[in-house]
């Protein structure tokens, strides 16, 4: 189900339209317990593959991003749905500078050391009633880089639960062995294979639960999926994908060729990858996998 036609894009007393602040981020207020990750949640990320509820964004911060969701999702083409296109960061300054936020950083910094790029943006948007799934999967089953060392960040935009479609995990799972992962074919699912479902553990599968301005980072190889949002509530993440620079991917990979790195703390002595352009304006993707010179 698309809904972005009657989303309410009014503005929040605390916001300004896109034209009043050009590309620029608003200030958002971070969250005053916003901080370090504890040396508990290290070892727990080493050892279940994942974090939860950590804080970011204060409380008057989130009728702004839930407006810029709306927004964004506006934007998007009369059939396209947000959960199908990605890089939203080479098209939109907007999200872009969301994934710039010190605190964010800060966390992931704690996981990849001083020195990481970001290489992916995507919004995974479930509307009331959307009957769109994410079927279980390894992201790195999908992705063409090695080292396997990427941590992505779950940006929560509205508070998401076990009623709306959350995201679950098998904790502990990336440390095993690659899963066999099936080709599907249903016109719900957002992606097109399958973990072998022998490969759930039952026991071991936790919902990230997270509140509006919380994050999660888990790890790439983490089997991890969601089902429909059955709610009458949105059900909004915006993940972010950063790497150590010493991961590379091989261009040669159908559909991979677009690969581009940002640099967003330290330095790269490697130079492995393409460089991404910063975008300038507030544009928006129409499919997965696009590169940074489509977009002004």
């Amino acid at each position: 189900m698309l809904l972005h036609q009657s989303l309410d894009c009014s503005a929040h007393p605390l916001d300004l339209k896109w034209s009043e602040t050009k590309h620029h981020m608003i200030n958002l207020p971070i969250s005053p317990h916003a901080r370090r990750l504890t040396d508990g949640e290290k070892e727990q990320f080493r050892a279940w593959g994942y974090v939860k509820n950590l804080p970011v964004f204060d409380q008057p911060a989130i009728p702004v991003l839930q407006q810029r969701f709306k927004e964004l999702a506006a934007m998007l083409p009369e059939g396209v749905h947000m959960s199908r296109v990605n890089h939203w960061h080479k098209a939109n300054r907007y999200v872009y500078n969301l994934c710039r936020t010190a605190a964010i950083l800060d966390y992931v910094e704690d996981l990849l050391g001083p020195n990481y790029f970001q290489w992916g943006a995507h919004c995974f948007a479930k509307f009331p009633h959307d009957e769109t799934v994410v079927p279980w999967h390894q992201d790195s089953r999908y992705w063409p880089l090695e080292p396997k060392n990427t941590v992505s960040v779950w940006l929560a935009l509205f508070d998401t639960d076990e009623t709306n479609g959350a995201m679950r995990i098998v904790r502990g799972s990336h440390l095993r062995e690659p899963v066999e992962h099936n080709r599907v074919a249903n016109e719900n699912y957002v992606l097109h294979l399958e973990a072998d479902q022998k490969a759930i553990d039952r026991d071991e599968v936790v919902t990230l639960d997270l509140k509006a301005g919380e994050i999660s980072l888990h790890d790439n190889r983490l089997l991890h999926g969601s089902g429909p949002n059955n709610s009458d509530r949105i059900r909004a993440g915006q993940t972010m994908r950063f790497a150590p620079t010493n991961v590379k991917c091989d261009l040669s990979v159908e559909g991979w060729s677009t690969f581009e790195t940002y640099l967003v703390r330290g330095v790269d002595d490697f130079n492995h990858n393409p460089v991404g352009k910063v975008p300038s304006e507030n544009g928006y993707p129409i499919r997965s996998g696009q590169g940074s010179w489509d977009f002004t």
